[in-house]
């Protein structure tokens, strides 16, 4: 037995003296957080295992309202068999801004928190908009190079806009894959260092052209976004959206490290689904809350349409899509985080989960489409 053990401290030792060699010795305190809590990937909890960075809420917080028949409609068989496939642990439906259905899963409540993943992408660039309109950004083609340096020294760089980060237009040299250990995306999962980690990564095609999906874009706008405004992401947050908005709870930003303090801008903000509910209701109503206007309209209208005609599914960090010939806009993150907008109808739903259906990039799953159709199922068995 001691033989057997020495050999396996010798492969381990060995194997951790690789991945530092080759840059990649995130890996095993990474597999640690995710494969030892027994998950494959990351999970709706997984906050409670990285640093995090809170997210105050409001002072004086702002219930939704409730429909004159919250909860007295059932949910659909085939809504049921959905949540329970995907194991869903919350769904919302609200209707003319007043919650008309809500429901809980797993021993989630309506103050669970819960990761949003890339959800948050949207967040941060309603914080472009915010900075641009308080002229801490002088607009969508402000060059990243005007705040940091190193993007100035490479043709393809120096051309590289926020409003390419924000469109997913960026030439980043980055691969998106969320289940390969040594791929970029898990290593800015996983790093002590994301501001280091981006700006070493290069722009590999001229930026502006096509939509390309990488969550290292929204990570670099991150960066930029607090560094033009002079402070953290979750405070700047709070301040101009969370707060103004009523949130009820605290949210948690998960950040690199205690030591760099530099929130993961691509990923998990980990909030309830009522409150994640007020972006969704925010660009429904473009920009205005209770009256104010808490971020510029002719931004919000921006942001909802998509910049390439030949990518309509993305705007500015908001997918695009259609129902029954309506438009639609959504926040949306791995294991299918959604805070689904429909304007025409005045309707929301927020659905949150451990699993969805895998489907190609760009494309959205039949479920997505689901968790709409079901909702106005319920609507109409309301009347």
């Amino acid at each position: 037995m001691k033989k057997v053990f020495k050999v396996l401290v010798g492969i381990f030792i060995v194997l951790f003296a690789l991945l530092y060699i080759s840059g990649n010795s995130y890996v095993i305190p990474g597999l640690i957080k995710i494969y030892g809590t027994g998950h494959t990937t990351a999970f709706l909890h997984d906050y409670n295992v990285f640093d995090n960075r809170t997210v105050e809420a409001a002072d004086l917080p702002q219930e939704w309202p409730l429909h004159q028949k919250y909860n007295t409609i059932e949910p659909t068989k085939r809504l049921l068999d959905a949540h329970d496939e995907f194991k869903s642990v919350a769904y919302l439906i609200i209707k003319n801004d007043s919650i008309f259905h809500e429901k809980y899963y797993d021993g989630y409540t309506e103050t669970s928190k819960s990761n949003s993943f890339s959800m948050s992408k949207s967040m941060v660039t309603a914080m472009l908009g915010k900075a641009i309109e308080q002229g801490k950004i002088k607009g969508l083609n402000q060059k990243v190079g005007d705040f940091f340096e190193e993007f100035n020294h490479e043709e393809n760089a120096s051309k590289l806009t926020v409003g390419d980060l924000a469109s997913m237009a960026s030439g980043l040299d980055w691969i998106e894959e969320y289940y390969n250990p040594l791929n970029i995306t898990t290593k800015s999962y996983f790093t002590d260092d994301l501001k280091g980690l981006l700006r070493n990564r290069k722009i590999t095609s001229t930026p502006g052209k096509e939509y390309v999906y990488l969550s290292g874009n929204t990570q670099l706008l991150g960066m930029v976004i607090s560094e033009a405004v002079g402070e953290n992401l979750s405070t700047y947050f709070s301040k101009n959206f969370w707060k103004p908005l009523g949130a009820n709870e605290d949210a948690l930003w998960q950040i690199d490290s205690e030591k760099n303090g530099m929130e993961k801008a691509f990923c998990c903000f980990a909030s309830n689904a009522k409150d994640f509910a007020r972006i969704g209701k925010l660009y429904k109503d473009y920009g205005k809350w209770n009256g104010k206007q808490i971020i510029d309209s002719s931004y919000v209208a921006l942001s909802i349409r998509p910049r390439f005609e030949e990518s309509p599914e993305y705007g500015y960090g908001w997918w695009l899509s259609t129902f029954d010939n309506k438009s639609v806009f959504a926040m949306r993150g791995h294991l299918g985080q959604y805070v689904i907008v429909i304007p025409e109808d005045n309707l929301i739903v927020v659905r949150l989960g451990h699993l969805t259906q895998k489907v190609a990039e760009g494309a959205f799953p039949e479920v997505f489409d689901l968790y709409i159709e079901e909702a106005y199922k319920m609507l109409n068995n309301a009347e």
